[in-house]
């Protein structure tokens, strides 16, 4: 009897990880930035999701599964990361792991669009047209997403950084406009996730402080992490909400005041709230948003 009651066991834990047949899937395709680096969120809930790459990596993915559960919405949420690289490194090295049917993609870039000319589109966007034509020939109907990310307090703050001297938001500013170059007719892309401006927003809204250089003001928090480029548990979580928002067509502040993502990093509840309340609002402005 006690070796039927661990195979019985043993049963039920298989079936709860299995996806369900109704269940939408999702890629996530990035780097550091998508998985999290200097930040709990990298090793955050790994048994969640399904990391093509096997490094046990849970990120932002993990977070967008977790709000998709507390939500009851069904998806089977992958992602392949790799860090310092961009989208055409993934097309060149990853094809093998990548070219299969998904429902949603998300694809998530160099941090200053490319490493050699910082600001310039014109390489990220060849690459995310040669992935999202990879994806379309798998599935005509795969709805592919472009991630605009955030600016990086160590290319405006610090003398040589390609956005020094310019006001602290102009960065995301410009990655978002470069990334909405793609939607163009025929493009094959979806929408752009604007998950730098919501950090720009949160900063004007006294939520973030936007200067990490001259210290964090009291009753703020910082969105990056200790490097100045990569996010906090805090700034990953507005990416998550933003991301989740716009792919679900799901307010954010729907998942409510005991969020568990929230709790599990050890985030302020009332900063949680207000990151919520952020990230709905920004989707709003920028009209994003809308149930694939």
């Amino acid at each position: 009897m006690p070796n039927l009651a661990r195979l019985f066991a043993f049963l039920l834990a298989c079936a709860a990880l299995a996806p369900s047949a109704g269940a939408k899937t999702i890629l996530f395709v990035g780097n550091s930035f998508t998985y999290g680096a200097n930040s709990p969120v990298m090793r955050y809930r790994p048994d969640r999701v399904t990391d093509l790459n096997r490094e046990g990596v849970g990120g932002v993915p993990a977070l967008f599964k977790t709000f998709a559960m507390e939500a009851g919405l069904d998806w089977q949420v992958s992602l392949e990361t790799a860090g310092g690289r961009d989208l055409g490194w993934h097309f060149a090295n990853r094809r093998a792991l990548l070219d299969r049917r998904w429902d949603v993609v998300v694809l998530q870039g160099y941090s200053t669009l490319d490493p050699d000319r910082p600001g310039d589109p014109t390489r990220h966007l060849a690459a995310a047209r040669a992935l999202a034509e990879m994806f379309h020939h798998r599935n005509p109907a795969a709805q592919i997403n472009l991630v605009a990310t955030w600016s990086r307090a160590d290319q405006v703050y610090r003398p040589g950084g390609h956005w020094h001297g310019l006001p602290v938001g102009r960065m995301a500013e410009d990655l978002l406009a470069a990334n909405r170059l793609g939607l163009t007719p025929r493009s094959g892309f979806h929408a752009v996730l604007p998950v730098g401006t919501a950090w720009n927003r949160a900063m004007r809204e006294g939520i973030a402080d936007p200067n990490p250089y001259d210290g964090v003001a009291f009753g703020q928090v910082s969105l990056w992490t200790w490097d100045q480029y990569h996010a906090s548990a805090e700034g990953y979580y507005l990416e998550a909400l933003v991301e989740f928002g716009a792919i679900t067509g799901r307010d954010p502040r729907s998942l409510g005041p005991r969020e568990r993502a929230a709790e599990d990093l050890g985030i302020n509840p009332e900063v949680a709230r207000r990151l919520r309340d952020v990230a709905a609002a920004e989707l709003a402005a920028q009209r994003v948003g809308g149930a694939p």
